[in-house]
C-alpha cells in the first residue's frame, strides 16, 4: 500500500478542525438559547461564541500559528462542560455535549499541527537521511 498524498491529509485535517468548530458553535448556541430570555440570552450567547469566532478567519485560510492559538481557546468550553456537568444536573446533557465538542475540536486542532509539522532539522555536520 502505499501512504497517502500528505497535502489530502492536511485538507482533510482542515475540513475536520473547521467541522469541529461548527459543532462545537452549534452545540454552545442551542444550550444557551434555551436557556434564558430571548434579549439576554442572544448577547451571553454571543459572549460565549466569541473563542470560537476569534480564530475562525485564520482556520479558514489555514494559517498554522492560528491553529496553535486556537488550541488555547477549547479551555473555556472543556471547563465549562466538566463543571456543569459535576454539579448541574438540570443541563448535564447539553454541557456534556459541549464537553465532548470541545474535545474533539482540540483534538482535530492537534491532529492538523501534527501534519503540518516540517521535518526536524538535522544536527550540523551529519548528512541528512
Amino acid at each position: 500500500m502505499t501512504p497517502a498524498n500528505p497535502s489530502r491529509q492536511l485538507a482533510q485535517a482542515r475540513r475536520c478542525v473547521l467541522a469541529a468548530a461548527a459543532v462545537l458553535a452549534a452545540c454552545v448556541a442551542v444550550a444557551t438559547l434555551r436557556s434564558a430570555p430571548v434579549p439576554a440570552n442572544l448577547v451571553w450567547t454571543v459572549a460565549l461564541l466569541l473563542p470560537i469566532m476569534a480564530p475562525l478567519s485564520g482556520l479558514i485560510r489555514g494559517t498554522r500559528r492560528t491553529y496553535a492559538w486556537a488550541a488555547l481557546c477549547v479551555a473555556p468550553y472543556f471547563i465549562y462542560g466538566v463543571t456543569e456537568v459535576i454539579a448541574n444536573p438540570a443541563v448535564r446533557v447539553a454541557a456534556g455535549t459541549i464537553l465532548f465538542a470541545s474535545l474533539a475540536w482540540f483534538i482535530t486542532l492537534v491532529r492538523y499541527l501534527r501534519l503540518s509539522r516540517g521535518a526536524p532539522p538535522t544536527p550540523q555536520g551529519t548528512p541528512g537521511v
